[in-house]
């Protein structure tokens, strides 16, 4: 058995975890279409390495212990399976009169949340509530709406035991991770790209351990990690604007190191303060090309962490092709980064900004070039569940109501 990329990345360290960024519903068909793309003499030993990743049939021992999921994938998720995902919405549109669209996009919402959880139960179940999350996200059009998002995380906590809550990094974020930690619902800050965000919401979580504890809350299953959208950050026009501006000799490989370092700063930070949540990897990109070399530096320089990697079809799909030229270090998220992009990061404001633990103030969270692009990119992806339902609701002769 030649082990798979993935496996060899997880070895760096025994407590790393490999979640899957999509809903578990298209995980076969997209290894389906992985096997069938791949050269003949590779076919066998591809397929054997993609399905031990998720072993449908002994759960627990599959190399992914998690997965993420936000508004895009589950619309991915619907768009990938329409005519079950039209009769399930027929079925609700007939057995209740009178539903509004908002009432219908929400339940389709949950209900795509609902059978992702209950594929991945029997690891959360077999690990005591270690491993085996989904997480399901927040409407990111209320991110700024606490009295709203409180009771949204209820409802998808009430699910399945093995929900996690997708909250944003917004202004209030914090406030709702403080609240949901307390209560020992597990939480997944998303829509956060700065090291003044990642350290605002692990205080928010420490706070609401110590308040859970207080009031004698059982935290056995509880669970909190930390989501860093790293590409999300480093790909925003505002910074070569900014190099070009303070005259910055700011390149490809100091944009690339300028995200891995604010990453490995929030680990180095949640390490020394024994803060209890974990940081997650998300929005990996392959690259750069290194002496006529493919590399995979979002991968390869955090390997050796105790941290979460999300990795969708985009990113494991260079990986695989990469295979057994990709090398990791176990030691790699300690080493710094090159100095000589930490003096370019000190002299432009978004990267200070992102960089140094108080380089934001709470009120500027909501601002934040990558929080307003990611927040509406969330936002058109609910619009688009609301339109498949609203096309539903056409269908039946149903007004569609707000």
């Amino acid at each position: 058995m030649t082990e798979s990329v993935v496996e060899r990345l997880q070895k760096t360290n025994p407590d790393m975890e490999i979640w899957w960024d999509s809903s578990p519903l298209v995980f076969n068909p997209w290894v389906k279409k992985m096997v069938e793309a791949a050269p003949a003499g590779q076919k066998k030993e591809l397929e054997a390495q993609l399905k031990r990743l998720i072993l449908w049939e002994d759960l627990p021992r599959s190399v992914i212990r998690g997965c993420t999921t936000n508004p895009p994938l589950s619309l991915a998720a619907i768009k990938s399976d329409p005519s079950f995902w039209e009769k399930w919405v027929d079925d609700r549109i007939r057995s209740t009169p009178g539903i509004t669209l908002k009432e219908l996009w929400w339940i389709t919402y949950k209900e795509a949340i609902r059978r992702g959880a209950e594929m991945l139960l029997p690891i959360y179940e077999a690990s005591a509530g270690r491993f085996g999350w989904i997480s399901g996200q927040l409407d990111p059009r209320l991110f700024t709406e606490v009295d709203q998002m409180r009771p949204q995380a209820d409802e998808l906590h009430a699910i399945s035991p093995n929900v996690m809550i997708k909250v944003p990094a917004s202004q209030q974020g914090p406030e709702v991770v403080k609240y949901l930690t307390s209560k020992a619902i597990s939480t997944n800050v998303t829509t956060c790209f700065t090291l003044p965000q990642i350290m605002a919401v692990a205080r928010a979580a420490q706070e609401g351990v110590e308040e859970a504890k207080k009031n004698k809350v059982d935290l056995s299953r509880w669970r909190a990690v930390i989501t860093h959208m790293l590409g999300r950050l480093t790909e925003r026009e505002v910074i070569w604007e900014q190099a070009a501006y303070y005259r910055v000799n700011w390149t490809e490989a100091d944009r690339r190191w300028f995200g891995l370092g604010v990453f490995k700063r929030a680990y180095q930070l949640l390490k020394e303060g024994a803060y209890p949540s974990k940081m997650l990897l998300c929005s990996v990109r392959p690259g750069p090309l290194v002496n006529g070399k493919q590399r995979f530096w979002d991968i390869q320089e955090l390997a050796g962490g105790d941290i979460v990697y999300t990795l969708p079809p985009y990113a494991l799909e260079p990986m695989f092709a990469l295979g057994d030229l990709l090398d990791f270090r176990e030691g790699a998220i300690e080493d710094p980064i090159p100095e000589s992009t930490v003096e370019k990061i000190y002299q432009m404001p978004y990267t200070l900004q992102a960089y140094e633990p108080n380089g934001l103030a709470l009120d500027q969270f909501n601002t934040h070039p990558a929080t307003i692009y990611t927040v509406g990119e969330f936002s058109k992806a609910v619009q688009g569940v609301e339109e498949f339902c609203s096309s539903r609701l056409k269908a039946a002769k149903v007004p569609v109501g707000a």
